[in-house]
């Protein structure tokens, strides 16, 4: 009898150690998570620098800059919405310095408002450098006849405005009824607490599977 309950008894140890160790493989990664999320909300909130001369996607993502010049007028419009507004676009405008033509993420304006004339010319902007991956395989082209883009792509961006690759998102108002959309970390996915009592459940599962097989083996053996 004994013999038999060996191997179930051997799956089911084996089993639940596997999940057990993804379980807590989970709660480690949601720590790692909580602290990289910590650090980041810290570096969006900190005191905005000068506009770094060459800035790198990775080391300056998320750093907060000013920089002072005039919005050009050229902009694109990049289909968004919000809760409370409803249907809009993000306006994406050409902002130029003495020397450097970059864009600035102004924020969302609604829909009814997107003919409106916009003259906010000279600035000072406050925001966090982004470069976003809102795009994927399935995002189609800018609409060729109205203009509207259907994502933020940095460098496709760039080469239709004639800027650098560089992208500042407005913290504060720029202007022209355009209402700011900060970075946050609201868009950087923190789902390992779910995994992980999945995880749990999964093991708990298992060893009552486990623990009905040993009594149904012991059964018919006894």
């Amino acid at each position: 009898m004994l013999r038999r309950l060996i191997f179930p008894l051997l799956l089911g140890v084996v089993g639940l150690t596997v999940l057990c160790a993804l379980g807590v493989w989970q709660m480690q990664r949601m720590a790692w998570k909580n602290g990289y999320l910590a650090e980041i909300e810290a570096r969006i909130a900190g005191v905005p620098v000068a506009l770094p001369a060459a800035p790198d996607p990775e080391a300056d993502r998320y750093h907060p800059v000013f920089a002072e010049g005039a919005f050009t007028g050229e902009a694109i419009e990049v289909l968004s919405s919000t809760k409370m507004g409803g249907v809009g676009v993000r306006v994406i405008g050409v902002f130029e310095t003495d020397d450097r033509r970059v864009m600035v993420d102004r924020g969302y304006l609604p829909e009814e408002a997107r003919s409106l004339p916009r003259t906010v010319t000279v600035a000072r902007v406050e925001g966090n450098l982004q470069w976003p991956q809102d795009s994927d395989s399935f995002t189609p082209p800018p609409d060729a006849k109205t203009g509207l883009w259907f994502a933020r792509d940095v460098t496709a961006m760039a080469q239709a405005l004639n800027t650098e690759p560089v992208l500042i998102v407005a913290r504060s108002p720029t202007g022209d009824g355009i209402a700011p959309m900060p970075v946050d970390t609201s868009g950087i996915p923190n789902d390992h607490w779910g995994y992980a009592i999945t995880w749990f459940l999964l093991a708990a599962v298992w060893a009552g599977m486990t623990g009905a097989l040993l009594w149904r083996t012991g059964a018919r053996t006894g």
